[in-house]
């Protein structure tokens, strides 16, 4: 009764710990800008379908694709095993399931071929980390935490399951033994390989061994659930609805601003009178005036800060980026990871206060302007990324309020907009001269 209510206890704190951060990162994400993401429902499932469940992305590139698929896969199916154990703990019971019979049999079976799976992936990514050392994980971005938050992660994984696996062997060796609480029930082809281990041992011994293994697996796993919402494998839980939200529209479109499309109508024809300023909204107990373009998270839509949190840093988008290739400072991953760290550190603000007090600081205290300029908008990176997150987006709307607000733009630009301006064209004549250039090209 000790050890069910002790279990108890802490299944239920690890459930409140993960449900409060769980609101912190709603809360979070609802301080971006309201914006419509629920139109096409039908290809919006479709998508998530594919890309999510399907993991459709991942293998572009064969490799690590599949070996994110068997870890997804064991992540998601072993998952049904920790339900047998927490039944379990909470009612004293033993391998509840094993009613099943030779179904039970399958599913033991399959869960341990998974886990040797997921030992095996989890290896081969620290060998690409740690031995390879594969260039996109060794960007300026990824040094001190982000490469120790993958390790962990790896590290725990295989830590894990090799618990589960000496939890299996040690208990069918009690089983066989005829020791009380402990039935024969399940397949297993791998924790078989393990079971020598306990032979010459006492029962008392194989009992702790078997007790350690349980509670090491359980605990580890609730610790691992409020672990990931604190780190990047948030995308665990986030990859589905990230992608179910994607943008539809082709990638290079973007969209007008209404307030400035209708400036623009009013000035073009007097007699359409010019758009209300839109009214403040209110965030974190402060008031919001209408801005042009992203100076801090605020500014950006909801769906923009959500990209920032189900990011993976696997680093496809900066890997395929042609201004990272070239030499130019733009990282699409490290734009995400300033996104999301401002974004935990304006959250960090206001739940030490109660409410947003400026501090001083904004998005563009993180992101460079060369950074923001050495984009070319081509979308490479929203076409690599496995989850349909979208820097460019981000990055187009800094550019606004560096160019709408601040006027603040790089010198060819300059140009071009007095050019626009002044001649109606982005070229240094007017539109009298427009047929001497087409007369020039045809010479």
């Amino acid at each position: 009764m000790i050890a069910q209510a002790l279990f108890g206890t802490l299944f239920i704190a690890a459930l409140a710990l993960f449900a409060r951060n769980i609101r912190r990162i709603g809360r979070n994400i609802h301080l971006g800008r309201p914006e419509a993401r629920n139109d096409r429902k039908g290809e919006r499932w479709a998508l998530m379908a594919r890309v999510a469940l399907g993991q459709s992305k991942m293998v572009a590139r064969p490799v690590a694709g599949v070996m994110h698929i068997l870890i997804y896969a064991g992540f998601v199916i072993i998952n049904l095993e920790v339900l047998e154990i927490v039944i379990d703990g909470l009612f004293g019971t033993h391998r509840v399931f094993a009613f099943l019979g030779g179904f039970y049999d399958f599913l033991i079976g399959g869960f341990e071929v998974l886990a040797v799976g997921v030992l095996l992936a989890c290896v081969v990514f620290i060998a690409r980390r740690a031995v390879l050392q594969l260039p996109r994980f060794h960007k300026p971005e990824m040094k001190g935490w982000p490469s120790k938050d993958a390790m962990i992660i790896l590290v725990t994984e295989i830590a894990l399951m090799g618990a589960f696996l000496k939890m299996n062997a040690a208990d069918q060796v009690l089983a066989q033994r005829g020791v009380e609480h402990y039935s024969t029930a399940g397949s297993y082809p791998v924790s078989a390989l393990l079971q020598p281990f306990f032979m010459g041992m006492s029962d008392g011994a194989v009992i702790a061994f078997e007790r350690f293994f349980w509670w090491f697996h359980i605990l580890g796993i609730l610790a691992f659930l409020n672990y990931l919402v604190v780190s990047k494998h948030l995308h665990i839980l986030l990859a589905f609805p990230n992608v179910w939200y994607s943008k539809l529209a082709p990638r290079t479109e973007f969209a007008n601003m209404p307030r400035i499309t209708g400036e623009v109508r009013s000035m073009v024809d007097p007699s359409v009178p010019p758009p209300d300023p839109a009214q403040p909204r209110t965030v974190a107990g402060v008031e919001m005036t209408e801005r042009f373009g992203a100076k801090d998270v605020f500014d950006l839509s909801w769906k923009s800060l959500m990209d920032a949190y189900s990011c993976t840093e696997c680093g496809r988008c900066t890997s395929e980026c042609p201004a990272n290739l070239t030499g130019k400072l733009l990282s699409p991953r490290k734009i995400m990871m300033d996104t999301r760290d401002r974004l935990e550190e304006v959250g960090k603000a206001i739940d030490a206060k109660g409410k947003w007090e400026d501090d001083g600081k904004s998005l563009h205290s993180r992101i460079s302007e060369e950074e923001l300029w050495a984009c070319t908008t081509c979308n490479a990176c929203t076409q690599a990324c496995p989850v349909n997150i979208d820097p460019v987006s981000i990055i187009m709307e800094m550019r606004r309020y560096k160019v709408m607000e601040e006027s603040s733009t790089r010198p060819a630009l300059t140009s071009m907009f007095n050019n626009i301006e002044n001649n109606g064209a982005p070229w240094a004549f007017g539109p009298d001269r427009r047929m001497e250039w087409a007369d020039e090209m045809k010479s």
